[in-house]
């Protein structure tokens, strides 16, 4: 991939990259683990009657035990546990929902055995809000921080991960540059 490029004019301006074959086999890959840990907190969730006779879904009251699944679910607040507690049983679905609904916009656009993406403003939008969710999942996976080095020892069995950690990020800077010259 050599990044995205405006393409078009008006109301038909697109975002162009073309991406190779493993590039998005490790996309598809990453973006379907990260749908899959969403998916077993959705299965996590409280039934109860009052849910189902209002239509509300709730979600667990309790911060997720896996720090990538925190990381991608944060707390709504630090400043009271009750109120943390309550905010994500009422908000969590729906954050949940968000971010499987980027996850299967980027899906649906990513070519069989890679090829050329182009995407309106809002698809767009989609795609950063998945890249971020793989970055933050991979990152927290990883132990990603501001001291991270550019490379890891070559013992380190995290090594090749970080090289992917670094073209996600490339993918999302690169995408979120060419967005920010439609503004």
């Amino acid at each position: 991939m050599n990044g995205w490029k405006r393409s078009g004019r008006g109301s038909r301006v697109k975002l162009v990259a073309t991406l190779e074959e493993q590039e998005t086999s490790v996309l598809r890959g990453l973006i379907t683990e990260v749908t899959q840990m969403l998916a077993g907190r959705v299965e996590e969730a409280p039934q109860d009657e009052l849910a189902e006779l209002t239509g509300m879904r709730t979600g667990p009251s309790k911060r997720p035990d896996d720090r990538v699944l925190a990381r991608l679910l944060p707390d709504f607040t630090s400043e009271d546990r009750d109120l943390a507690a309550g905010l994500r049983s009422l908000h969590e679905p729906a954050l949940i929902e968000a971010k499987q609904s980027a996850a299967t916009a980027v899906l649906d656009a990513l070519p069989e055995g890679g090829g050329k993406i182009e995407l309106s403003v809002p698809e767009a939008d989609q795609w950063l809000t998945a890249l971020n969710d793989v970055r933050l999942a991979l990152g927290t996976a990883l132990d990603v921080s501001e001291d991270t080095p550019d490379e890891f020892p070559e013992d380190d069995p995290r090594g090749p991960h970080l090289g992917v950690y670094h073209w996600l990020t490339f993918v999302q800077d690169s995408l979120v540059r060419a967005r920010a010259q439609l503004l």
